[in-house]
């Protein structure tokens, strides 16, 4: 028998539709989507099998989103390295202008933050975020052409909108394939690529500074390549990457059961394809939804040395030659410590909070390196630099904790979409701390900075708290049975109807609704 047997639609009747406790499935669209492969079906993994299927799902999934994560941001950061090879001469761009470029990304990107959410709910991941991916490769290669502030506005408003589709999308995705665990391995997986992004732009920037076309100059041929190069990953993932462990072209039918039954532990299911007001409105009144938010918000203004640290350094009297080589060791000093902390996260029983806070520290040193340390002590102010990209480990933390504490996929995405607007209001916010008249010292923006991430790391430990003390409050409940008798109705091929039983798991309920949920900390 089939394990997608065509299912009736409808919701879950909390009465009694037998006998008893018994809670019968009218509506399968309620459900969450694995329900219907893995409805009355129970097979026994074992760790061997665990395995295979987990290094068959990295294979074909984190390449692809280790990839696409480096070239997002290679494309983001594409303005900053721009900026060294001649775009703000060339585009007669004043600093309030330059700073409104990295501003109107992020506005885009919050405007469009929920919209992208319910689109990656109601179709298919992997094909959603491909048609964002070859929009915003056209946006960027598009830069080339622009002659004023204003083409570039447009452009980096394109690029805004777009890539609210993939942070989102990705921390959906890592949700539907993995369990809690190697979630936090792997949104750090991923998200490292940002480091590698920064190592590569240099290498671009510093081959076109040696490509002489006459009136097509190098910061054109920047965007151009990774312009084309975006166009290519676009075309990939259309055709390459999953939507759903429910119907991934790489497993087997036997394989698609395995692969969502082992995350059964998390008891967050895979996704579901309707929106649920209610989830909606317990995902705006969840206190832990705003505490993330506020995070995320406060950690991100200091996000703004993105497309300053270039201008930083050479503020301190390097070249620009010098300064394109140097702007890379910050991806080396990103990819180590994410790749650091989030194996140390992962290794460590309940350590989220800690570990983030601690990973904070060294950047507070860097700040106050580049602050007080004497103007001509050019290597010290270089290396309280690079010092300040290691917090970056702490907002990796946050992204794949989220996603850990919320059950719900409607819920799921609206916090998801809480989460990545309030970065966007702090790399909204950011640019316009750096002022002219404030270099070469910028004595203000790193003090804003300092006092952002103290910010941070209160309420990382105030998370911590908070979930804490819910967790011991279901330990002193009494066990809820109210889900424990739920069935599918399932019209077989001769046109018979059976019953199946769906476990709590794949019900799609919240993290508050399911009363066995237990919150990572």
């Amino acid at each position: 028998m089939r394990a997608q047997d065509s299912l009736e639609k409808a919701s879950i009747d909390s009465k009694d539709e037998k006998k008893g406790n018994v809670h019968v499935a009218l509506v399968t669209d309620q459900v969450d989507t694995g329900a219907a492969l893995v409805a009355g079906k129970h097979v026994d993994i074992t760790p061997e099998e665990d395995r295979r299927l987990r290094r068959k799902i990295d294979l074909h999934l984190m390449p692809l989103m280790c990839v696409l994560y480096w070239i997002q941001f290679m494309d983001k950061t594409t303005l900053g390295s721009a900026a060294i090879l001649g775009i703000k001469t060339a585009t007669h761009l004043t600093t309030n202008e330059y700073n409104w470029l990295g501003t109107i990304f992020y506005l885009a990107y919050l405007a469009f933050e929920y919209p992208q959410n319910l689109a990656l709910q109601r179709f298919p991941v992997g094909k959603w975020m491909s048609l964002n991916i070859f929009v915003w490769g056209v946006a960027l290669c598009s830069h080339a052409a622009c002659k004023n502030f204003g083409g570039l506005f447009a452009c980096r408003f394109i690029l805004g909108i777009c890539e609210g589709s993939i942070t989102a999308g990705f921390m959906i995705v890592t949700s539907m394939f993995y369990t809690r665990k190697e979630q936090t391995l792997r949104v750090g997986y991923w998200f490292l690529m940002n480091g590698t992004a920064q190592i590569v732009i240099g290498f671009i920037s510093f081959g076109t500074l040696r490509i002489k076309t006459g009136s097509f100059e190098p910061w054109q041929w920047l965007v151009i390549i990774t312009g084309i190069l975006t166009l290519i990953t676009a075309a990939c993932f259309f055709f390459m990457f999953p939507d759903s462990p429910t119907n991934a072209w790489f497993l087997t039918p036997e394989e698609r059961v395995i692969a969502v039954q082992r995350l059964q532990a998390n008891q967050t299911g895979v996704e579901n394809k309707r929106w649920k007001r209610e989830q909606f409105i317990e995902a705006l009144t969840d206190p832990k939804t705003w505490l993330f938010a506020l995070f995320s918000a406060f950690d991100n203004v200091p996000n703004s040395l993105t497309n300053q640290q270039q201008l930083i350094i050479a503020n301190f009297g390097f070249t620009t030659l010098q300064t394109t080589l140097l702007a890379m060791v910050n991806g080396f000093v990103e990819i180590t410590t994410i790749f650091t902390g989030v194996n140390l996260a992962a290794r460590l029983p309940n350590s989220r909070a800690y570990v983030g806070t601690v990973y904070f520290l060294p950047t507070i040193l860097g700040i106050l390196l580049v602050n007080l340390l004497p103007w001509s002590n050019k290597i010290g102010l270089l290396f309280g630099q690079w010092l300040t990209g290691i917090s970056t480990t702490a907002f990796v933390l946050a992204l794949s904790w989220l996603t850990n504490v919320t059950a719900g996929h409607t819920k799921k995405v609206t916090v998801n979409a809480i989460m990545l607007i309030a970065y966007c209001v702090g790399n909204a916010a950011g640019p316009f701390m750096w002022q002219a008249k404030y270099e070469p010292r910028n004595h203000v923006p790193w003090l804003i900075i300092g006092i952002c991430y103290a910010t941070c790391m209160v309420l990382l430990m105030l998370i911590r708290v908070l979930l804490a003390r819910e967790n011991r409050r279901r330990d002193a409940e009494p066990r809820d049975t109210t889900y424990d008798d739920v069935y599918v109705e399932v019209v077989l091929p001769d046109g018979s109807r059976v019953e199946r039983k769906v476990e709590k798991e794949y019900l799609d309920l919240t993290d508050i609704q399911n009363r066995d949920f237990r919150y990572v900390l």
